[in-house]
């Protein structure tokens, strides 16, 4: 039997003439957007707030204005050239799933093959402009970033494995080693912890919104957790989950972070720990889940856990 899935990747493999038709209809501006869209700003976003601070934490203070510069634009654009050659390769999945049918492949306002360049054009500028304003090595990490994002989870891991996005989300970690390595030249143990903090953050983080969204993925045909497993196990792994990431960001205290961070840790960790132990207890008592209060929530906590991290080097 034809699933939806397959439905939609073959409507998306023949771009129709009403298709062009929308595309040629399109002002500059709107054009712009389109390419900018397929970059995922908003997850952009996410990845240099983990960045500056990393930096922060290199130089033991303020690392030049010019090198932080240089390695915001460099990771923008390989993460812009990651997003975008994920946009192309799920273009069909897209059209299927409600979250994500507003993107500029699944509503043919972009060529395929037009996103395909684009995105390997920004990977290209990624390597040259880090390789050139940073270092080799910060160069060749970014590359490994979007080599496994692309290749490692999004052709290979997405479809497959229900543990896509905990070996996948990997991917999303390569900012605080490449911020890193920007200042330094190498990759040390206080990187390391920083990378593990974020791999163990990424599948509570990433399973409270496919809680949400579960119906999505089934129709995609995508075995995300929620989608093979039940509610309360989802809960249980992401309370598993939580407690190491927790446990993991104490780890930084052995790196030279002081007061600031290990308070912002405990207090931070404590009321991420809160939020998931919340959501397994709503599952078990059969009451209205809504996920995506953690969802948010591990946002905000990422984000001030990283501020913590520049604010115990500056102050």
């Amino acid at each position: 039997m034809t699933t939806l899935a397959e439905t939609a990747r073959s409507a998306v493999s023949a771009p129709s003439a009403a298709a062009e038709a929308v595309t040629a209809q399109l002002s500059v501006r709107d054009r712009v957007m389109a390419y900018v869209a397929l970059t995922k700003p908003r997850i952009i976003e996410l990845l240099l707030v983990t960045t500056v601070p990393t930096m922060v934490l290199a130089a033991r203070g303020l690392p030049a204005l010019g090198l932080v510069l240089a390695t915001l634009v460099g990771g923008s654009l390989a993460a812009g050239s990651a997003n975008a050659l994920n946009c192309w390769y799920d273009r069909d999945i897209d059209g299927v799933m409600h979250r994500t049918e507003r993107r500029p492949l699944a509503r043919h306002v972009v060529a395929p093959r037009n996103a395909l360049v684009f995105g390997l054009v920004l990977g290209v500028l990624a390597t040259v402009e880090l390789a050139l304003t940073t270092n080799a090595l910060s160069a060749l990490l970014a590359d490994a970033a979007i080599a496994f994002y692309v290749v490692g989870y999004t052709m290979l891991l997405k479809r497959r494995t229900s543990q896509n996005i905990v070996w996948g989300g990997a991917a999303g970690c390569m900012p605080v080693l490449i911020g890193w390595s920007a200042v330094t030249g190498t990759v040390s143990w206080a990187a390391v912890v920083l990378f593990a903090v974020i791999f163990f953050w990424t599948p509570p983080h990433f399973w409270a919104l496919a809680m949400r969204y579960r119906a999505d993925y089934q129709a995609a045909g995508v075995p995300m957790l929620p989608v093979v497993a039940t509610p309360q196990a989802v809960a249980v792994r992401i309370v598993a989950y939580s407690w190491v990431m927790v446990a993991t960001s104490l780890l930084l205290l052995l790196s030279g972070s002081g007061v600031i961070y290990g308070a912002a840790a405990v207090v931070l960790g404590g009321m991420f720990l809160r939020e998931a132990h919340l959501l397994l207890r709503r599952v078990r008592r059969g009451e209205t889940v809504a996920p995506m209060r953690l969802f948010h929530w591990s946002i905000t906590y990422l984000a001030l856990l990283f501020v913590a991290v520049a604010a115990d080097q500056l102050l």
